[in-house]
């Protein structure tokens, strides 16, 4: 199946737009393009979210019930978004938009010769920007089989849009819901040895001539969501040699279950929480992933990452999502950073949060 205005896939050749995309899907993409190791999927675009929207008919009664919402009346905003929820879940989507997911889904599982588990993903257009960061607001779905809980959970995502927590954000910093809209991700699911987060700088200060790498066992959830406490360690940008590394507690790790079809959480043992959950080469791989990423985009990035189990070494390695890193990098350099050689574009947003 080729790409077309509803289905984009990561390697279909057509320039990516925030617009079509969302910023995850983009980014994806982009990076798809560039050569780096993306575990495959596609994007079901924005314009297929715009055009469920058009035959629901529902889009005046959403602003309608968000006029005159207060940000800090919790309670109100919670049953808002579940009535907004709740319509958009219970309405059918166009056969023709269906059809087309249901062959880019069977066309993705054609490449592995049978079907593998996805990720579902949301990619809102008000995600990765420049000006606002909106990682997290809206939802991820894991380990996912079937192309009716495929279908299921990209509705969910679109339905996300206008969860509580987005709804608040949106308000709180002036965000128009007029115009934004949804791409959702669906990817091949990676069967996370180890995973976590890098960043080409050091968050505590904003020092450019280090790379920040936290990782711990399993699927990544756990590490960017904060639900663990990883292992912590800083590199020299130049040298890759190790500034400082902190072991975390790493008490627990998400893992597939295969007989349940799901993934389940299970506790690590004490002898891999003692120890660094990276070999000193796995380090090295991740912090030169992150400067590749940081080169193709011209400014510092906040990366996630996987090492995928049933890959061997020197392939096993994934990126998963690059996105600005937006705390420091629109600062200037310091003068021991721009010494080594960093000149750095100015980018604003925030931290990575959670899993959008």
């Amino acid at each position: 199946m080729e790409s077309n205005q509803y289905i984009q896939f990561f390697d279909g050749g057509i320039e990516p737009t925030l617009e079509a995309l969302g910023g995850k899907g983009a980014s994806l993409v982009t990076m798809t393009s560039a050569g780096m190791p993306v575990p495959p999927g596609f994007v079901v675009t924005t314009a297929a979210f715009d055009e469920f929207m058009a035959a629901a008919g529902i889009t005046g009664q959403i602003q309608d019930l968000l006029k005159g919402l207060d940000p800090q009346d919790v309670a109100q905003v919670d049953k808002i978004s579940a009535e907004i929820r709740a319509g958009i879940c219970s309405k059918p989507v166009p056969q023709s938009l269906r059809a087309q997911t249901l062959a880019a889904y069977e066309s993705l599982m054609s490449r592995f010769g049978d079907a593998v588990p996805v990720a579902v993903r949301s990619s809102a257009t008000a995600e990765d920007l420049p000006d606002a960061s909106f990682a997290g607001q809206q939802d991820t779905y894991l380990w996912l089989e079937g192309a009716k809980a495929v279908t299921e959970h990209i509705r969910q995502c679109w339905a996300s849009l206008f969860t509580s927590r987005a709804i608040i954000y949106r308000l709180k910093n002036s965000i128009p819901t007029e115009g934004l809209s949804m791409a959702v991700v669906v990817q091949k699911m990676v069967n996370s040895r180890v995973a976590g987060v890098a960043m080409t700088l050091d968050p505590a200060n904003g020092d450019r001539s280090k790379i920040t790498i936290d990782s711990s066992y399993g699927v990544g959830e756990m590490v960017v969501s904060g639900q663990v406490t990883p292992d912590n360690i800083v590199l020299d940008k130049v040298t890759l040699a190790i500034v400082s590394e902190h072991l975390g507690a790493k008490h627990a790790e998400l893992v597939p279950d295969r007989s349940a079809h799901t993934l389940i959480e299970r506790e690590v043992d004490q002898d891999r929480r003692a120890r660094r959950s990276l070999s000193d080469d796995e380090l090295r791989a991740v912090a030169m992933m992150a400067k590749r990423a940081e080169k193709h985009y011209k400014c510092p990035q906040d990366i996630e990452w996987a090492l995928d189990a049933d890959l061997p070494d020197g392939e096993n390695l994934l990126l998963l999502q690059s996105r600005p890193e937006t705390v420091h990098s629109s600062r200037p350099a310091s003068p021991k950073a721009a010494a080594g050689g960093f000149s750095l574009g100015s980018i604003t947003a925030s931290l990575l949060k959670t899993s959008a």
